[in-house]
C-alpha cells in the first residue's frame, strides 16, 4: 500500500487530530463554556465568578423529609380557632395533598413561640440553641416549591428540576468556581439521621464531568471507602503505578478530547493526595475541649450530627467549595411531637454552634449557610392509626414553608415573608425554591442566567428557566 492510499483511508478523528481542526474546534466549545486549557486540565482549578462574591463556600444543612413549618418556625395561633375541625371549602378547593384529604382536620400546634435576639424574632421551644443565634440569620417564612411528594421536590431544591440526570447545586458550584482545596475535594457530602428519599441524585453531578460529583465522606474510619492502600503497596509504588495510568491516559486524553478523561486524571491525583489530607482532616485532637462541647462532640444525641458540622467548618478552612450536611428523616407522618423533638434535640445545637464558630474564626461572612427541607407540613393532621394518644403527624405541604439562611452575603436578623393565619399560603414575599437558587448563586458572584452549561444543544443552569434574585435577603 502506498502512502497515498494509506492517508485515504484514515479515519476522520485522525484526520481531524492531524491537521489540528480537532484542537482548534475543542478550544471553540470550551470558549463557549467560559473554560480554558487549564480547566481541561485540573478542572477544579480556582475560577472567576461573572463579579466580586460575598460568599465563596456554600455549607448547605439538607433537612431531608421536610420539618414542619408551623411547629419551629412560623408561630400559627390562628389553627387553635381551627383545631379539630376542617378547613372550609373555599380554602382547599383544587388542593393536592399527598396522604390525607382536604377535609382533614386542622391541628394546632402544642409548641411555644418566644422572641428570640435583638431582632424579636420568634422561635420554637424546640429550638433553643439556634434562637442565640437569631440575629445571625435570616428566616425565610415565604418559601414555595412545585412538588408534594420527596423525591420530586429534593429533586427540584439541589438540581433545579424534578427529573432525573441534572446537576446538582454543588456540582453547579464547583463547576462555576472551581476548588480551593487541592487535597479534597471540591464538593463533599456528610450524613447523619436515618431514612433517604432522592439519594445521590441530591449531590450527583447530572451531565457535567464526574469531577464535580459530590464526594460522601464518612465520619469514622477512612472518609472514603478503599482510600488506604493495601498490604504490600506502599507509597512510591502506588506513585508509580498512578504516573504510568496518567500518562496513558493523558496519551488518550490528547487524541480524543474527551473531559471524561480529564477528570478521570484529576480524580486519581485527588485521590492519592487525600490519603495524607483526609485522615488529618478527621482529628480533632487540636481542637480545643470548648470547641467540642459547643458542638456536642462525644455526647448523644448530638454527636452524629455535630461530628459534621465540626467537619463542615474543617473543611471550608481548607477550601472545600461546597458541603453538604444531610440529616434525615423529618418525615413527620406520625408522632410529629416525638420526631420533631427527637432531630432537634439531635441537630439544634451543633447547628448553633457551627454559627458562632464560623464568626468568631472570622469565615462567616464568606461561608454561605443554608437550612432548610424540600417542602414544609399541612396545617391539618394526618393520623395513621386512629385512636393512638401522640400519634399525629402533618402531610406534605409545598404551598407555604420555612428556611433559613446566615453568612456571606445575607443580612441576618430579620424575617423575610409572610404566610397567612394558619400557615396554609403565602401572602407577602414569595420565594420559589428557584428564587432561592438565583440568591445563592448570586451571593457566590453568579448571575445565574449566566452559569450554563451546553448539553444536547441547550444551555442549562440550575435555576432551570426561572429563578429571581431575592433582594432582601442580601446584605
Amino acid at each position: 500500500m502506498d502512502s497515498r492510499r494509506f492517508f485515504e483511508i484514515q479515519s476522520r478523528r485522525d484526520f481531524f487530530r492531524r491537521y489540528g481542526i480537532g484542537t482548534a474546534a475543542l478550544a471553540h466549545l470550551m470558549a463557549e463554556e467560559g473554560r480554558t486549557a487549564e480547566t481541561a486540565t485540573d478542572p477544579l482549578v480556582p475560577k472567576p465568578p461573572h463579579f466580586a462574591p460575598k460568599a465563596k463556600n456554600v455549607i448547605f444543612m439538607f433537612m431531608e423529609g421536610a420539618p414542619s413549618q408551623v411547629d419551629l418556625f412560623d408561630p400559627k395561633p390562628g389553627l387553635k380557632k381551627w383545631n379539630g375541625s376542617p378547613l372550609p371549602e373555599s380554602m382547599t378547593k383544587d388542593l393536592r395533598l399527598a396522604f390525607i384529604k382536604p377535609t382533614a382536620k386542622v391541628m394546632a400546634s402544642p409548641r411555644v413561640f418566644t422572641p428570640a435576639g435583638q431582632c424579636g424574632m420568634e422561635l420554637s421551644d424546640f429550638l433553643p440553641n439556634l434562637a442565640t443565634c437569631a440575629d445571625d440569620i435570616c428566616l425565610v417564612r415565604s418559601m414555595v416549591t412545585d412538588a408534594f411528594n420527596h423525591h420530586p421536590a429534593q429533586l427540584l431544591l439541589m438540581t433545579g428540576g424534578i427529573q432525573f440526570g441534572r446537576p446538582s447545586a454543588g456540582a453547579w458550584i464547583t463547576y462555576g468556581l472551581g476548588s480551593e482545596s487541592r487535597n479534597l475535594p471540591g464538593f463533599v457530602v456528610l450524613s447523619s439521621g436515618s431514612g433517604t428519599s432522592g439519594g445521590a441524585s441530591n449531590w450527583g453531578k447530572g451531565f457535567l464531568p464526574s469531577v464535580y460529583q459530590g464526594v460522601v465522606f464518612r465520619s469514622q474510619g477512612d472518609p472514603v471507602p478503599y482510600l488506604s492502600n493495601p498490604a504490600g503497596v506502599d507509597t512510591k509504588l502506588q506513585r508509580d503505578s498512578l504516573d504510568l495510568i496518567r500518562d496513558l491516559n493523558q496519551t488518550h486524553q490528547d487524541k480524543a478530547g474527551d473531559n471524561e478523561i480529564a477528570s478521570r486524571i484529576a480524580s486519581y491525583e485527588l485521590a492519592f493526595r487525600m490519603q495524607s489530607a483526609a485522615p488529618e482532616l478527621l482529628d480533632f485532637s487540636k481542637e480545643s475541649q470548648a470547641t467540642l462541647d459547643m458542638y456536642g462532640v462525644g455526647k448523644e444525641p448530638t454527636n452524629a450530627y455535630a461530628t459534621n458540622c465540626l467537619l463542615a467548618r474543617r473543611m471550608v478552612e481548607r477550601g472545600v467549595r461546597f458541603v453538604q450536611v444531610m440529616h434525615a428523616s423529618w418525615d413527620h407522618h406520625s408522632e410529629l411531637n416525638k420526631g420533631l423533638k427527637r432531630n432537634c434535640a439531635a441537630t439544634d445545637q451543633p447547628a448553633a454552634a457551627l454559627i458562632r464558630d464560623l464568626r468568631q474564626r472570622g469565615l462567616l461572612d464568606s461561608t454561605l449557610l443554608v437550612w432548610g427541607g424540600e417542602f414544609g407540613r399541612t396545617p391539618m393532621v394526618e393520623i395513621r392509626r386512629p385512636g393512638e394518644e401522640g400519634n399525629e403527624g402533618r402531610d406534605h405541604h409545598p404551598l407555604a414553608y420555612s428556611m433559613w439562611l446566615a453568612g456571606g452575603g445575607i443580612k441576618g436578623g430579620q424575617v423575610v415573608g409572610t404566610t397567612d393565619d394558619i400557615g396554609f399560603n403565602v401572602v407577602e414575599d414569595k420565594v420559589h425554591v428557584h428564587d432561592l437558587q438565583a440568591t445563592m448563586l448570586h451571593c457566590l458572584g453568579f448571575d445565574h442566567k449566566r452559569l450554563t452549561y451546553l448539553h444536547q444543544g441547550r444551555n442549562f443552569r440550575l435555576t432551570d428557566v426561572a429563578g429571581e434574585v431575592v433582594k432582601k435577603l442580601l446584605a
